[in-house]
């Protein structure tokens, strides 16, 4: 396998990118902003486009604390987010009392279940505490597969503990995914943004 260098081997000033270098790119098609919002809905600039198309979650504060952050997806115009998932997480906490965790969360897991997946757990309500991560969606346009989801997100918990989720899966229909929600289970995500980007 060959190397490829910048034409003028300077890190400092390179003028043109390594020949043989594509893809990876990601492009931004929508940003929504929360204020007070009961649910944030993404209902276009999910189709063939892409490949794959990753959420980045900036900040999402709950209106109520020790809530749990979810999303759900749903086929065509339909708008009932309740799409079959089979999927799998785990978390590891650390409190700022110097107490740790790492589990397998076996309640926030489904076995063929059409309830919004939770990729969080009791999230801080306080004027400090929010939510980061990204939930990565593949393929949602193949008629063939199943679409696949990995979700990382890092909170900081209501009882002051840094906690970090790990949740994948798979919705299990050859439908097109064309539009994704997210919710807290209960109360409004007072303020955070959500960005969508299409991988190139």
């Amino acid at each position: 396998m060959a190397l490829n260098f910048a034409n003028n081997n300077s890190l400092s000033a390179i003028t043109t990118k390594p020949s043989g270098l594509s893809g990876g790119a990601l492009n931004l098609i929508s940003t929504q902003t929360a204020s007070s919002s009961s649910t944030i809905s993404f209902t276009s600039g999910i189709d063939d486009t892409y490949d794959s198309y990753v959420f980045k979650f900036i900040n999402i504060h709950p209106a109520s604390d020790s809530q749990n952050f979810t999303f759900q997806a749903d086929t065509g115009t339909n708008t009932n987010y309740n799409q079959t998932i089979t999927s799998t997480v785990f978390l590891t906490y650390h409190g700022e009392n110097d107490s740790t965790a790492l589990e397998y969360s076996a309640g926030f897991d489904q076995a063929q279940g059409t309830a919004f997946q939770y990729i969080s757990n009791d999230v801080g309500a306080d004027n400090d505490q929010c939510l980061v991560g990204s939930l990565k969606l593949f393929n949602p346009s193949s008629d063939t597969f199943v679409k696949h989801f990995i979700s990382t997100t890092q909170n900081a918990e209501a009882n002051n503990s840094s906690e970090e989720n790990f949740t994948a899966g798979y919705f299990n229909t050859t439908n097109a995914l064309t539009r994704v929600q997210f919710k807290f289970v209960s109360g409004n995500i007072e303020s955070g943004v959500i960005k969508l980007y299409g991988i190139s």
